[in-house]
């Protein structure tokens, strides 16, 4: 068994891949806040390709977080000189490779100097962030800036000792702007439609609470390039810390992950960057359509089957396209209620880009499991599903199947499957949303009346109509009843 670290490279078993390049000559051009499963198998692993083809040695990455916990992942990979073992899940085979392109982690500590300071060195030229789509400080309805956020008041009043990423960002900037040390860009790799203009908003906003006038440099200087990412990457649990012992290595955090990747990015970066395009990544002038069709038929198509599967038992995805009448109500409600919403890109059609949803979710060598995809489903939801109800209800096309995909998220709030097992909190807000479930099991329009989710659909009688009558069907005859009555048209 190799435990994972710089010396104990060369004695890594036959067949996985290493870094070729010297690790010792890397120097850091970008900072990650936010490191997670999806960034080492994502950002980090197109650098790695990058660095393996001899370039892009002065881009490597620091690693950062925000909050306590964050220490808990600097810990593992810190001790294993910031290391991390890609297993790729393919059905017909596990390949692993070793990713050596974060060569450091910087202290999470109260107030975020060390953060601050390091983003504000002149090598930096890059600060990337993967920190959920909840993350951003937005008023779910009109994502706007939450300028009320007990943590953007705290920035605020402390700009110096700040709180959040953003805050850490502000200050950094500040202090290359005061030293004339330049810009950097400031760049999202989460799921959100419009992710560089959302940072955009976040940054400035958060800045000008405390100064006008560098919000205002902020603005003009930096870059915020929008940018499409996508890669199916389970969390880390025993089976795969057992998958990469398995493999002959001890890595206290390896990632797994299916065998597709893609990164489609605006080519907007004020102070360079590494030419990811020659690993696979696309530049675009625009990537709005391709954000929109991973949103709406990729992760909107998550949330489709994940309540559902969560009150039936069903515990990965793979699982969930398996069953007879979840697959077919993924299939039916994507077809005729999603893609007619989706608009083709360049090389790829709606009905590709599901046909290659649907293989991936599928893909039973990943244990992505429903609890994961469920997670945060007042963001989710907002984000993925939404956007799709809003615009049947604009072409007046159906909406039937979307409104029972809303009606199956507020059981799944109830906290209890169909057979009475508990489901554990998994929302920032589960309090509120179980109160709000169990006033819908008897009167389901207060579920619609969450206007923080849902805006004024409440008033909207084609959907709310639906969701009621849905909600009704579920607590009468249970949730895979209520999916095939959606499926036989009833």
């Amino acid at each position: 068994m190799s435990v994972l670290a710089r010396n104990t490279l060369d004695d890594l078993p036959e067949g996985v891949q290493r870094p070729l390049y010297d690790r010792d000559h890397l120097t850091p051009g970008i900072v990650h806040i936010g490191v997670g499963n999806f960034h080492r198998a994502h950002q980090s692993w197109y650098l790695h390709r990058l660095m393996q083809q001899g370039h892009a040695h002065d881009w490597a990455i620091i690693g950062a977080g925000v909050r306590p916990y964050d220490n808990d992942m600097r810990s593992k990979l810190m001790k294993q000189d910031c290391l991390t073992t890609l297993i790729e899940l393919d059905p017909n085979e596990t390949t692993a490779e070793v990713v050596g392109s974060m060569i450091g982690y910087v202290a999470v500590e109260k107030g975020n100097r060390p953060l601050i300071e390091q983003m504000a060195a002149q090598e930096i030229r890059i600060v990337s962030l993967t920190v959920t789509e909840g993350g951003y400080y937005l008023d779910p309805v009109s994502k706007a800036f939450d300028s009320d956020h007990p943590d953007i008041l705290y920035d605020a009043v402390n700009p110096e000792t700040p709180l959040t990423a953003f805050g850490a960002i502000v200050a950094a900037l500040k202090l290359r702007r005061d030293s004339g040390t330049g810009p950097f860009t400031v760049q999202s790799c989460d799921n959100l439609q419009g992710n560089g203009n959302i940072l955009r908003q976040t940054v400035v906003s958060m800045a000008r609470l405390s100064d006008p006038g560098l919000a205002d440099w902020i603005n003009s200087n930096c870059s915020f390039p929008n940018s499409m990412v996508d890669c199916i990457v389970p969390a880390t649990s025993p089976i795969e810390l057992a998958i990469a012992r398995d493999l002959g290595i001890s890595d206290a955090a390896p990632v797994t992950h299916e065998n597709f990747r893609q990164w489609v990015i605006e080519d907007d970066f004020c102070a360079g960057r590494p030419d990811w395009n020659k690993v696979g990544a696309t530049f675009v002038d625009d990537v709005h359509g391709f954000e929109a069709q991973k949103i709406h038929i990729l992760n909107a198509g998550h949330q489709v089957i994940a309540a559902a599967a969560e009150i039936m038992g069903i515990e990965t995805v793979a699982q969930a396209m398996s069953h007879d009448t979840l697959s077919a109500f993924f299939d039916k409600v994507e077809r005729e209620e999603i893609l007619p919403c989706v608009k083709a890109v360049p090389g790829m059609t709606p009905q590709d880009y599901l046909a290659l949803t649907a293989r991936r979710f599928a893909n039973p060598a990943i244990g992505d499991t429903i609890r994961r995809i469920a997670f945060d489903g007042s963001s989710r939801h907002p984000g993925f599903v939404l956007p799709t109800v809003h615009d049947a209800i604009t072409s007046e096309s159906p909406l039937d199947g979307l409104a029972l995909v809303e009606a199956t998220w507020a059981r799944m709030c109830l906290g209890t499957r169909d057979d009475g097992s508990k489901i554990a909190p998994n929302d920032p807000i589960w309090d509120q949303l179980s109160s709000r479930a169990a006033e819908a099991r008897t009167t389901p329009l207060r579920w619609l009346e969450m206007r923080n989710i849902y805006g004024d659909l409440a008033h909207v009688p084609r959907f709310a109509d639906a969701f009621e009558s849905w909600l009704g069907k579920i607590y009468k005859d249970g949730v895979e009843s209520a999916l095939q009555h959606y499926l036989k048209g009833d």
